[in-house]
């Protein structure tokens, strides 16, 4: 039986080797030393647009705040998913309760890794795998701004989450697989600089693929089907295919996209509906020439047929 010995002795070192480097890989990764020097002072004006683009208040402002009551961002908004209830937090100036005592340096790796001030992972329900894509500059914008915002005093609930979705250490992993800074889509040396800008802004802060584009067993991304539809994070229905293919918006101009974005008002004259509404709100408050960059973007990238099985779309 010494043959078995030895299998069972290999099997448990191999089991430890495993462990110790599943924690090695899961381990919290700030920004580095260079990115966070070279971060200039913030320039509030320039981050109210990047507020918006970001659509910070959607989530984190209390539920059903209208006005300028969206800017008191208390949290406390439920996201219900399979994974578990998400609640996004208090990201006040109240210095207790909210972000109020962060550095820029915090914010920049919140929102470019993931990783709180404390060196924990937060969960990808706060989409920093789209907002790794953006411009270190535009989140110390985005910090000038939101200092200019009111402390709001009193915690968000916690999440409510299953096993294993409750470690967050695991969400380590998820990172190295789906945690990225390049663009997801390709475009050839010449595209116009309004496309270029309209990939940054729906790819990156407007995290647009974050709802439209279908998730893989992980929660991941499926890249290759990039703003092709999904079904929703809550609830039975879907959230439409935003591409030229089949089921998207292939007959609409750029200028309809770009006045759907500004009014809420489809070609056809339906009105948006859902989780949508709140993304329109913030996508009205950005310039003319931010929501024409995103119709073209939209309209320069590869078409997919519907990434959900074929359902009535809700709102």
């Amino acid at each position: 039986m010494a043959w078995l010995k030895k299998l069972v002795g290999a099997a448990i070192v191999l089991g430890g080797v495993g462990a110790i480097a599943g924690w090695a890989l899961s381990a919290p990764v700030r920004l580095d030393a260079d990115t966070l020097a070279k971060l200039a002072p913030g320039d509030a004006t320039k981050g109210k647009r990047i507020f918006f683009a970001g659509g910070c208040s959607s989530c984190h402002a209390r539920p059903g705040a209208e006005g300028q009551a969206r800017l008191e961002l208390a949290g406390g908004l439920e996201l219900k998913t399979p994974f578990g209830t998400f609640v996004p937090p208090n990201i006040s100036q109240d210095a207790r309760d909210g972000i109020g005592a962060w550095t820029v340096q915090d914010l920049a790796n919140a929102m470019m890794k993931g990783v709180s001030p404390s060196g924990e992972h937060f969960y990808p329900a706060f989409p920093y795998s789209s907002y790794a894509r953006m411009k270190s500059q535009d989140i110390a914008d985005l910090y000038a701004f939101m200092k200019t915002l009111p402390a709001v005093s009193g915690k968000a609930p916690d999440n409510a989450l299953s096993f294993p979705f409750n470690i967050r250490r695991g969400i380590g992993l998820w990172k190295w697989l789906y945690l990225s800074p390049e663009p997801v889509v390709a475009l050839p040396d010449g595209t116009p600089e309004q496309v270029l800008a309209g990939r940054y802004l729906a790819e990156g802060p407007g995290h647009c693929g974050e709802c439209h584009t279908p998730r893989d067993l992980a929660g991941g991304l499926k890249k290759g089907e990039w703003l092709a539809g999904a079904v929703a994070a809550e609830g039975s229905g879907v959230v439409p295919n935003i591409t030229s293919g089949q089921g998207g918006i292939g007959g609409w101009s750029a200028a309809d996209i770009a006045n759907y974005l500004e009014t809420g008002f489809t070609p056809e004259f339906d009105s948006v509906g859902g989780a949508m509404v709140e993304v329109q709100k913030n996508m009205a408050e950005l310039p003319a020439e931010d929501r024409e960059a995103i119709a073209a973007y939209l309209k320069a990238i590869p078409p997919h047929p519907n990434g959900y099985p074929a359902r009535r779309p809700a709102g």
